[in-house]
This record gives structure tokens, sequence and C-alpha cells, in this order.
């Protein structure tokens, strides 16, 4: 019988040896929240960027008063939907590059 063209998870038919505490297994789950921070992270910039882009004007407009502190973000960008979108176009690259970082 011969070895199908990928390698099996958790071994298949003729595994010999199925030590279940391989260093590169324990490796990678070691990294896996820090992947998954930066993966919300992109996702969160990606998202807000989108939002950002289409409807500036609503968007700066929902942050821009009593939202916890994030006022002062929002200031350079009140009644300049144009500044909005150019932010929200490197917001959404800067995104799409982190996630296409993670290896996981």
């Amino acid at each position: 019988m011969t070895s199908p063209p990928f390698p099996r998870e958790r071994g298949g038919p003729g595994i010999t040896n199925a030590d279940p505490r391989d260093p590169g297994l324990l490796r990678s789950q070691e990294n896996i929240w820090g992947s998954r921070a930066a993966e919300m992270a992109a996702i969160f910039m990606v998202g807000d960027g989108l939002i950002g882009l289409l409807q500036p004007r609503r968007h700066v407009d929902l942050w821009k008063d009593d939202a916890l502190g994030t006022e002062k973000l929002v200031k350079p960008f009140v009644g300049r939907p144009g500044r909005r979108r150019l932010y929200a176009i490197v917001q959404i690259a800067a995104g799409l590059a982190l996630a296409a970082r993670q290896r996981r």
C-alpha cells in the first residue's frame, strides 16, 4: 500500500510512533493567543475602515460626543469626510497586511 500524497493528522494506517507530545505541536499551540489577538485586531481595523470609508460623517458623529475618551481621537475628522476616508483606506490596508502576516 502506498502512502497518501499528504500526511494525515494524528496518523493513519501504518503509523508506528504516535507520540502525543510532539514539540512542534506544542510550540504552535503556545503562540495561538497572540495570533488570535492579531487576527481580531486586523478584523477590527478592516471593519472600522470599511464603515469609515462608506459612511464617514455618521461614523465620526457616533464617536464625537460622550464616548469614553474617543472624542479626542475623532476630533481631526469632524466635518472632514475626505480625511476620514483617506484614513479608512490606510486602516483597511494595515488590517489586511496584519492578517496576511499571520501564519496560523
